[in-house]
């Protein structure tokens, strides 16, 4: 463990070292080199012309630095935008992630138990929420609760979801991201308002035969003047139990969901390109008689009302006659809480530990970054700093139980973070691409009074990365990384505590002095792109990456059971691999299209040599489809096929299965029916019973879908 130590700190000084060097080498070519940039109407860097049509590959990335597409950037990641979200008629967030490769929606559809794997790195029985960070408007969300899912929102609020696979993304979003990023862009007023006009109402209706699932949804979109525009929009969803393949219910999918948006945007300055953002975002589920464990069944059942808010008041400069200044500040507060009561039949367990108890994370946040532009006839660079600041208060109340006050398996306390960071991306010729960068972060932690041998505690971390891409020609890229990261115990593996019990005869006591995990992840891939191969005007990408991630410090519950003494409720012992590749390919010509996402990973523990019961099944997701371009119509296949596993949620060996689905859509071209929208699909066309090997639930039946949507503008 200590030689363990050792390298890994080697390696981080290393990354460290070499990212600062490059970063300040850089930085004085660029002041020595750079000439005044002038208007002109040549495309910014990662904006290049395209040939030919535009593929999954070729969507812009607004997360990974410097705006640039999929197929350019030298990490994996994924962009869903608009239309394949509405073409995915999801009911959850997990239902627009099925087609990305080294990402699984796991827990269960259930929308109060939906949590996120990321190459292998998510379980839904553990507190794995932290080593996946996901943003809302830039806004960080967390919810942590024993059998609780992690995000709780509406995918109707939401224009685009990037994932950011890998923990290089910890670079910008904070230390600790070892699975990666998943980003999501709320709907703007803009979306909707054609030129020409300064209203719009979209009125959206849904049916799921799969539960009588339903939809109802309003947007209103209107321009005050040519400074100032406003979207108001309201949802309502529910559903009865969802059915399995078999015809039998899924106990505790029953749900009723409201959720909002109100965004105003202010744009002012020359040319209106500075922007000021201010939204409220609430989403809540109201449901009774639910699951009490949303990731599984068999624990009893309980009333539970959950409640997401998030504000967000968002700034951004790109000050285009000025190259020193790209400036984005970003405010926000998240509230996610959850009222419960009414619990029965908990497997043996006192309902009242678990009656009228509340929980919740509130976050304040406060981010700042500006880009720094560089630019000569050789080369360009774009230097990224920024400073992150957190405040998350995590609160749990049992109103009336055994236990009144503070809940011990659920204890409350504060965090508070600080994070430097420095991204460099240097483009040399259109060819080759260098990104290191660095982030540090400090945090404080201070738990609530009573927690048994709770103290507070401060830490620091490092993120340092060093990421390369070299595009030999239009159609042929290499690209490879090493990244480190460091995560925090969170503060329920901090300060989680026990009662005596039969378990535990002496009971489980705050973990002092928990070391952090780590990561030292690798990557390798390339690129092809195509144009003109079978038709004028088509277009073929592929990206295919390899990893490899070493995690170090794994923290688990304490396996010791057997002292009568109180011992640590947590404790660094695990040390595990995981490793992989991924493939994601697109064909696109103006009557076809295919794309498909291949995803073959495997992990284990270095301590047992045992597999990792977190690794999701070999897999693949085909789509086949065409288009009658003069009707507006679009249709097509899809097929997703998982491999057997042997480990998973619940430890015992889980089949394959193939699940076939269709899909049409209809937007008419001719004038009078402008704005009309409609689509239907069936999933699960041949109603084939089958489960995720990370679902803790069997998955949902044959499933009809139909939607209806009309937008009217003036």
């Amino acid at each position: 463990m200590r030689i363990m130590g050792l390298v890994a700190r080697n390696i981080t000084a290393l990354l460290g070292g070499s990212a600062m060097a490059i970063m300040s080498a850089v930085h004085v070519a660029g002041a020595q080199q750079a000439q005044q940039r002038t208007e002109t109407n040549e495309p910014v860097q990662g904006e290049a012309t395209k040939k030919g049509r535009v593929t999954l590959l070729q969507r812009l990335v607004i997360g990974a630095g410097v705006d640039k597409i999929a197929i350019d950037t030298p990490q994996a990641v994924t962009v869903i935008d608009q239309e394949q979200i509405d073409q995915d008629q999801p009911q959850t967030i997990g239902d627009t992630l099925r087609d990305v490769p080294g990402v699984t929606a796991i827990g269960s559809d259930r929308v109060f138990g939906e949590a996120f794997n990321i190459r292998g790195i998510g379980a839904a029985a553990a507190a794995d929420e932290s080593k996946i960070i996901i943003n809302v408007d830039g806004t960080p969300k967390f919810y942590e609760q024993y059998r609780m899912g992690s995000f709780f929102s509406d995918p109707e609020l939401y224009k685009q979801v990037e994932v950011l696979r890998g923990p290089a993304s910890s670079t910008l979003y904070g230390s600790g991201a070892l699975g990666g990023v998943i980003n999501l862009t709320t709907k703007d007023a803009a979306d909707f308002l054609a030129d020409g006009q300064n209203n719009a109402v979209r009125v959206k209706s849904a049916y799921d035969s799969n539960g009588t699932g339903l939809l109802g949804s309003t947007i209103y979109a209107t321009r005050i003047n040519e400074n100032f525009e406003f979207l108001g929009m309201g949802n309502y969803r529910q559903s009865n139990d969802f059915k399995d393949g078999n015809g039998d219910d899924i106990p505790g999918s029953e749900f009723e969901s409201w959720s909002s948006l109100a965004k105003g945007t202010y744009r002012f300055g020359d040319g209106n390109e500075q922007t000021i953002r201010l939204s409220y975002q609430r989403w809540q589920g109201d449901t009774d008689d639910q699951e009490y464990s949303q990731t599984d069944s068999g624990f009893g059942t309980v009333d539970r009302k959950v409640t997401d808010q998030t504000v967000v008041f968002a700034y951004e400069n790109p000050a285009s006659d000025n190259p020193w200044l790209d400036l984005k500040v970003n405010l926000s507060y998240s509230d996610t809480s959850n009222e419960q009561s009414d619990a029965s039949g908990l497997a043996g367990v006192p309902s009242q530990l678990f009656d009228d108890s509340d929980y919740s994370y509130k976050t304040f946040q406060a981010r700042v970054e500006n880009t720094f532009e560089y630019k000569s006839e050789a080369f360009e660079n774009f230097l990224t700093l920024g400073t992150q600041i957190s405040h998350q208060d995590r609160q749990a109340e049992s109103i009336a139980g055994l236990s009144p006050g503070a809940i011990l398996f659920h204890p409350e306390g504060t965090e508070t973070k600080y994070g430097l960071y420095a991204q460099n991306e240097f483009v040399w010729r259109e060819k080759l691409t260098l990104i290191p960068g660095i982030r540090f972060d400090y945090r404080e932690t201070s738990p609530a009074d009573g927690i048994s041998g709770a103290q507070d505690e401060s830490d620091d971390a490092v993120s340092p990365k060093l990421a390369a891409l070299y595009k030999f020609n239009d159609t042929f890229s290499v690209f490879g990384s090493l990244a480190h990261t460091e995560r925090f115990p969170t503060i329920d593996e901090l300060y989680s505590s026990s009662i005596p019990g039969r378990t535990y005869p002496g009971g489980r006591i705050a973990s002092i002095g928990l070391e952090k995990e780590t990561s030292n992840n690798y990557e390798v891939g390339f690129a092809v792109s195509g144009y003109d191969l079978v038709r004028a005007g088509d277009t073929l990408q592929l990206k295919t990456t390899g990893f490899y991630n070493q995690l170090r410090n794994l923290i688990t519950t304490n396996p010791d059971n057997r002292n009568r003494l109180p011992v640590s409720y947590y404790v660094n012992i695990n040390e595990a691999k995981i490793y992989g590749v991924e493939v994601e390919g697109s064909y696109d010509a103006e009557v076809f299209f295919a794309r498909a996402a291949y995803s073959y990973i495997k992990g284990e523990d270095e301590e047992t040599g045992e597999p990792l019961t977190s690794i999701p099944a070999q897999n693949i997701a085909l789509t086949l489809g065409g288009r009658m371009v003069d009707y507006g119509v679009e249709y097509g296949w899809r097929g997703r096929f998982a491999a057997s596993a042997d480990t998973g949620f619940t430890g015992e060996p889980t089949p394959g299965y193939g699940v076939h689905d269709i899909f049409a859509s209809w937007k008419p071209t001719d004038e009078k029916y402008a704005g009309l929208e409609a689509r239907f699909a069936v999933e699960n066309v041949f109603d084939k019973f089958y489960r995720n090997n990370l679902a803790g639930t069997d998955a949902k039946g044959r499933t009809f879908k139909l939607t209806l949507a009309k937008q009217f503008g003036w």
